[in-house]
């Protein structure tokens, strides 16, 4: 098959084209031939070589977590999936070598769900990581029908899939931190915008009024957003931090995005239902892998990045 890989750590340019062997297929393992893969933050890490300290890495590495395609082949424990399916899965495995940016990916069962003829495979491409760490966010600090919920980065990857799961799970504000650029979008979504600033807390209780605090928030940008949280809601355990594990110390949650099969079928059924729908803001051949790690960098990308692999 052929492959995005890097044999080092280091700055995009290590990223080349190859020839590698296709991934065998364990007895409880689906193949899948890739047609997009959605594009993280992480794998900018991965590439850098920033999470050497958390998981064994080897080399040729192919970089990747997100992965929508076609089953190529099943395992002869498999039971729910059969060539020919069209599946999505987040593929993050235990170690560091078998990504996504390839022809061909096997993952275990569990990990993957089916993808509804709502959505594009280029869509469910961008789905895996981001929406179920927006849902398992969510789930971490209990949103729930009535809530008012502070999304920061709302326009983001996460952010802008986590204000429409807050409103589907029957939150009754979703408010979202944004540039001004992105307030319309923010608003296409179901939610209200508010820009990050110093004078966020003044900001945000002058728009909800009351004591001027909110249910839950959920950071997904750390750094000033995280350190203005604890005093935005009204019990601290209500807001968690996709980015920095410190917001333990502030009382919040800290959530590292588990791979779910399940959840993945929940984030599904609501695309299926009209709910939830992917942003994708770029578009780019496998090739381009390099271009799509500038952009993620360059921290301002709206939606979603996803690689077409056919």
């Amino acid at each position: 098959m052929r492959a995005i890989a890097l044999d080092e750590f280091g700055d995009v340019d290590v990223m080349t084209l190859r020839e590698l062997p296709d991934p065998p297929v364990g007895p409880d393992a689906v193949r899948i031939r890739v047609h997009a893969a959605g594009v993280n933050p992480v794998d900018n890490g991965i590439r850098a070589g920033y999470l050497e300290s958390l998981y064994p890495h080897h080399f040729p590495l192919i970089p990747g977590w997100d992965v929508a395609g076609v089953v190529d082949r099943v395992g002869a424990a498999v039971t729910r999936f059969a060539p020919g399916d069209e599946v999505m899965a987040y593929a993050r495995k235990e170690s560091v070598q078998h990504g996504t940016y390839a022809e061909l990916v096997s993952v275990n069962e569990r990990v993957v769900a089916h993808v509804p003829a709502a959505m594009t495979l280029v869509q469910a491409g961008g789905l895996p990581l981001a929406g179920l760490t927006a849902l398992q966010a969510l789930s971490a600090i209990g949103v729930s029908h009535g809530d008012v919920v502070l999304v920061h980065a709302a326009a983001g990857g996460v952010g802008h899939l986590a204000i429409q799961i807050a409103r589907a799970v029957g939150a009754q504000r979703v408010i979202g931190t944004a540039s001004p650029a992105n307030h319309e979008f923010i608003r296409s979504l179901g939610a209200e915008p508010i820009e990050y600033g110093d004078d966020l807390p003044k900001r945000l209780a002058d728009l909800v009024g009351g004591d001027g605090r909110v249910d839950a928030a959920a950071d997904f940008h750390g750094g000033e957003a995280l350190a203005q949280s604890p005093s935005l809601v009204r019990h601290p355990v209500r807001h968690c931090s996709v980015v920095d594990p410190s917001v333990k110390e502030q009382g919040g949650r800290y959530v590292f995005v588990r791979p779910d099969g399940a959840e993945l079928s929940t984030l599904g059924a609501l695309a299926a239902n009209g709910r939830l729908r992917v942003h994708v803001s770029h578009e780019l051949p496998y090739t381009e892998a390099a271009e799509a790690h500038r952009l993620i960098a360059d921290g301002h990308v709206r939606g979603k990045i996803v690689l077409n692999v056919v």
